[in-house]
């Protein structure tokens, strides 16, 4: 009978190399230079009177994006294609991801759906989508004598100002 000494890595070393071979098989398919695919990066953001998402998506076409909104949900797919004029041998790294893509993201109550802006510039699409009229913020001016606060706040700074 042999002994073995216990290593209580050998079983997470025996898994991570398994599962690199599972990666490994599925980049070698056909052509993995097209069939990839990958997720722009992307940022959200809001403000009192609209909501903006930022979508990483250079070297596409606008003709290449599709944008929808339906049932309060923005989807946003395309697709970056390999150019094809290159001669695949003569490249020593490919880094870039291309293939198709698709985001959803789904949409407050808030969002008017009917008003969404959609611009291009330097890879980076740009997605407006207004508030409605009802969910954006309202200031309320109180009166004191006749005269609302917030107008004597702003005297009171421009003769600050002035001194």
């Amino acid at each position: 009978m042999t002994i073995t000494r216990w290593d209580p890595f050998r079983e997470v070393v025996a898994l991570q190399n398994r599962v690199n071979s599972l990666f490994r098989e599925m980049n070698e398919a056909d052509n993995p230079l097209t069939t990839a695919s990958f997720v722009p990066a992307v940022d959200v953001y809001e403000d009192a009177k609209k909501v903006v998402l930022k979508l990483e998506v250079p070297g596409m076409d606008e003709k290449d994006l599709d944008i929808r909104v339906e049932n309060n949900t923005l989807t946003v797919k395309g697709e970056r294609k390999f150019e094809k004029d290159e001669k695949e041998e003569n490249f020593h790294r490919i880094e870039r991801r291309y293939g198709s893509f698709y985001r959803a993201f789904t949409l407050p109550s808030t969002v008017d759906t009917g008003n969404v802006q959609a611009n291009y510039n330097a890879g980076v699409l740009k997605l407006e989508l207004s508030k409605k009229a009802e969910a954006q913020p309202k200031q309320i001016k109180v009166n004191v004598g006749g005269q609302s606060k917030v107008e004597d706040k702003k005297e009171e700074r421009e003769l600050v100002g002035a001194r």
